[in-house]
């Protein structure tokens, strides 16, 4: 692997805070210079936006232009997707005027379900803690910068990871869940490969919620926030929960709010971008 570097000119949908503080990944942190610095596959990279134009700077694996293109869903038109959502009222058009730099990563699907696993009932520096410990112990170094990273694990280098190993980084009541989902992944009693090739979302979030410590938020979640890349779910949790208890509901226990009755509002306003609408108004509620 070597050094490379691309920069993007004239971009569109691209603010790096909007990005990587959307609670979406937990494996980039701000620099002094408010360049974000993340680690992904087997890549490092620095990203700094300036003006207009953004620049990817690190060690990638393959051609940097393409790793880019893809792990930041270029090809995708949110121009497009933020006029249609705009439309549907002034809260979701709000909503996307203040988190207006957001675009959903292609994240590797492996990595995204311990990932989210990790997040169950967690806040996001502890998370972050836990997956750098993790990645530390039994992924590959690479060296950038004088510093030095380390990529997250197969599940073939947590193969012969026990419970007590887990519980050593911190994880608590998620060791055995990280442990017995990294098992049924290797025997293939969840195929990875044959969730990305099924366009049934329904059936995929299914056969997620057999995987241990998944359950509907987190599969929402994986379907969304990995390279499965499912538009039309809607994870919610307890910001999700107010703000469309606030905007829309007006129930006046928010805690009687049903997950059902969110998400169908969900579908009948948003329809299949009801998951970018979700993380507008969620990172909208959350950070203003």
């Amino acid at each position: 692997m070597k050094e490379q570097k691309y920069v993007l000119k004239n971009v569109d949908s691209f603010e790096l805070k909007d990005i990587f503080d959307c609670g979406q990944c937990f494996r980039w942190n701000i620099e002094e210079d408010g360049s974000y610095t993340g680690i992904f596959g087997n890549n490092v990279l620095n990203v700094k936006k300036e003006d207009n134009e953004v620049t990817f700077e690190g060690i990638c694996e393959g051609d940097i232009k393409k790793t880019v293109e893809y792990y930041f869903d270029l090809n995708r038109d949110y121009k497009q997707i933020k006029k249609r959502l705009s439309k549907i009222d002034d809260n979701i058009k709000t909503s996307i005027e203040y988190g207006k730099g957001i675009r959903i990563l292609n994240q590797d699907l492996w990595e995204t379900i311990i990932s989210f696993i990790i997040s169950a009932n967690n806040n996001i520096p502890r998370i972050k803690g836990i997956i750098e410990r993790l990645s530390k112990k039994y992924g590959n170094e690479i060296n950038y910068k004088g510093k030095k990273y380390y990529t997250f694990p197969t599940a073939k280098q947590l193969e012969n990871v026990g419970v007590e190993d887990y519980r050593g980084l911190g994880l608590g009541f998620r060791d055995i869940r990280l442990y017995e989902t990294t098992k049924m992944l290797l025997d293939k009693k969840v195929d990875l490969e044959k969730l990305k090739e099924n366009e049934n979302t329904v059936e995929v979030r299914e056969e997620l919620l057999t995987l241990s410590g998944v359950g509907p938020k987190v599969a929402d979640c994986i379907l969304l926030f990995s390279d499965l890349k499912r538009f039309e779910v809607f994870p919610i949790d307890v910001w999700v929960r107010r703000v469309m208890n606030d905007l829309y509901i007006k129930q006046e226990d928010e805690n009687k709010v049903s997950k059902k009755q969110i998400e169908n509002l969900a579908k009948e306003k948003f329809g299949g971008l009801a998951g970018l609408a979700q993380q507008y108004l969620f990172y909208w509620r959350r950070e203003a």
